[in-house]
């Protein structure tokens, strides 16, 4: 298959994911950063992930879920991007979210910070969370809440923020109740082993009405 086949290809896959004015770049990205893209079905631990093969010459991939809406799925992939470039220039000579990495990303965020790829609502956040990015846009509560707005299938969940202290929630198919919050964590009971954790404010759980 010829360089121009294997674009036309990528192209019509990620199409059906990304934002339209996005599709372009991102595929010549593939080109010039070498790396595997895996789409993959939903895991609720994370979004999207980056690793080498060290079986085949350290060969770089990038899995990301396909449940994503299509603006979280771009932001995700450029995230992945950016620590296939890092990787690329200092291979595991720097922390995985350092500065390193969050100027690569933001470069090449820079691409895609205009209205014809993001609503305009969406891009006033994501330009504020880009000013120093975070390990995962699940950790800007504002640029999740955003992103949130976009999903296009009914979300059964809730984020545990919204739930009030004592209320039960199911998580990972165990029952926790709220207790307190406990500076910017949620300090939370698991019913079974009377446990106490600390949870993000923005992580999905099933309310026990």
């Amino acid at each position: 298959m010829t360089k121009e086949e294997l674009f036309e290809k990528n192209k019509a896959l990620l199409t059906k994911y990304l934002p339209e004015k996005s599709v372009d770049t991102i595929c010549d990205w593939i080109f010039e950063y070498d790396f595997k893209l895996i789409i993959k079905g939903d895991r609720k631990s994370k979004w999207g992930d980056f690793k080498v093969n060290e079986a085949k010459r350290n060969y770089p991939i990038i899995t990301i879920n396909k449940t994503l809406n299509k603006y979280a799925f771009l932001i995700t992939l450029v995230h992945e991007i950016a620590h296939c470039k890092t990787y690329k220039e200092y291979a595991n000579k720097v922390e995985s979210h350092g500065n390193e990495w969050k100027k690569n990303f933001q470069l090449l965020m820079q691409e895609f910070l205009n209205t014809d790829v993001f609503p305009i609502d969406l891009l006033y956040v994501l330009r504020q969370h880009m000013k120093n990015p975070a390990a995962s846009a699940t950790a800007d509560v504002q640029l999740y809440k955003a992103l949130m707005h976009y999903d296009e299938t009914p979300n059964t969940y809730v984020l545990l923020e919204c739930l009030n202290d004592g209320d039960k929630f199911i998580y990972n198919n165990e029952i926790f109740q709220r207790l307190k919050l406990v500076r910017k964590r949620i300090e939370c009971v698991h019913i079974k082993t009377q446990k106490k954790y600390l949870f993000s404010p923005i992580v999905e759980v099933e309310w026990v009405e």
